[in-house]
């Protein structure tokens, strides 16, 4: 045991820690046999993890109550308690049980994370290839069989979806073809959060979360603008908190929707450019008070931004996010199938409010029976809309991926701002 470090699990009458609950166990079947296989979507786990299926009646028995000398009465065929504890010491030292040595682990990873200057790209491999010709092949392809939009040649915004490229890509071609000879010397990036809310003890009352890091592609690396970032610091500088801002970036980890767009911009731009990537968290409160808070932490902060850009022609804004997340999957009681009218509905009044350029409206619609259909795009856009109120954009594109397997859906669209 002299080579593992010491918070890893080594006691026979202890209490095993549990198998971690937000690590989805998936069974999947290689060459006639069955595996689980882990997918920890906040990559603490490795990837390629997985366990043979008989496996999962031991992790029934990890409990949290239950220790090594407990375990032995349920064991047979001469299953030994160093075997059991080999085995426990194997699922802990790959980050899968909820333990001290996790926790030290975790928090080992973020704070490395946020000491780097580069974030490694985290969707490379999965949605589309991690090969940079092989990627630029497969961007060529699809630029070239699927419809694209006229490109326009002043814009000043594009609020463009950040579902998984491989049931989106019609999409990203129509939306990011539409930019695609545009040349801004800067990219505001507002992109939703989906992982801040994993980090209440960092992110509470700090819905902006902006990153120094460069984000290296598969395509290319995109510079982070550093001096208009820390410009924004200084202006801020002992007041974050009245802004909602903060710069601990862990939240970008593991995050795919700033990631999504760079790949496109990589592969359509050639020239130089540099970016600013913002995290918007959830803006819920402000469905109960609009004037509270949250409220006044958004109009400062998109206050600022909009002194700063809203008038600059050498910056653009990408918005990044989705519509309606629905389904037994996100937990509604009854499939996506069932609801596509009602979903269709709002989601045609949201991009509607959207490119009338009325943050207002959209946050009425929001408010109004408080997200019924969970819109992750809601808060980048909203922050978008305060920076650049009654800009007027049109709508390029609304898909609906019916996961039909897990009786799901997600829908996404576009709207590009002249």
């Amino acid at each position: 045991m002299t080579d593992k470090p010491d918070s890893i699990f080594s006691s026979y009458t202890d209490p095993i820690p549990p198998i971690r609950f937000d690590v989805q166990i998936i069974p999947i079947k290689q060459d006639g046999e069955t595996f689980l296989y882990f997918q920890d979507q906040y990559g603490y786990a490795p990837d390629d993890f997985a366990v043979p299926h008989s496996a999962r009646n031991i992790f029934s028995l990890f409990d949290g109550q239950r220790s090594i000398e407990d375990l032995m009465e349920y064991t047979g065929n001469g299953v030994t308690k160093e075997q059991i504890l080999e085995y426990v010491q194997f699922l802990d030292g790959n980050a899968l049980l909820h333990s001290p040595y996790f926790r030290e682990f975790a928090e080992k990873t973020e704070l490395d994370y946020e000491r780097s200057d580069v974030h490694e790209s985290i969707t490379a491999g999965l949605a589309y290839p991690d090969d940079a010709e092989e990627m630029t092949h497969f961007l060529n392809e699809a630029f070239d069989k699927l419809p694209t939009a006229d490109p326009v040649q002043t814009a000043k915004a594009l609020y463009a979806p950040h579902i998984d490229i491989r049931v989106g890509m019609n999409s990203y071609v129509k939306a990011f073809s539409a930019i695609k000879d545009l040349k801004p010397k800067r990219v505001v990036m507002l992109a939703t959060s989906h992982y801040s809310g994993m980090y209440p003890d960092v992110y509470e009352e700090r819905p902006f979360v902006i990153s120094g890091k460069d984000f290296k592609m598969v395509n290319g690396t995109v510079k982070t603008d550093r001096e208009t970032i820390e410009q924004i610091s200084n202006l801020i500088s002992g007041d974050e908190e009245s802004f909602g801002v903060t710069f601990r970036d862990r939240a970008h980890r593991v995050e795919h929707s700033i990631e999504q767009h760079l790949i496109f911009l990589k592969h359509l731009w050639d020239h130089d450019f540099s970016m600013i990537p913002i995290l918007v968290g959830g803006l819920d409160e402000l469905f109960y008070k609009a004037d509270g808070f949250q409220g006044q932490q958004v109009e400062n902060f998109t206050g600022l931004l909009a002194d700063l850009f809203a008038e600059d022609d050498d910056t653009f804004f990408l918005i990044s996010g989705d519509l309606a997340h629905v389904g037994k999957k996100f937990g509604d009681d009854k499939p996506a199938k069932e609801m596509f009218e009602d979903i269709r509905n709002f989601d045609d009044s949201f991009l509607s409010h959207g490119a009338s350029g009325s943050h207002q409206q959209l946050l009425d619609l929001m408010s109004e029976k408080y997200d019924p259909y969970r819109i992750c795009g809601y808060p980048p856009l909203y922050a978008f809309l305060k920076i650049k109120p009654e800009l007027k954009g049109d709508v390029l594109t609304y898909d609906f991926w019916d996961e039909s397997e897990r009786e799901s859906g997600v829908s996404f669209g576009s709207i590009i701002y002249r």
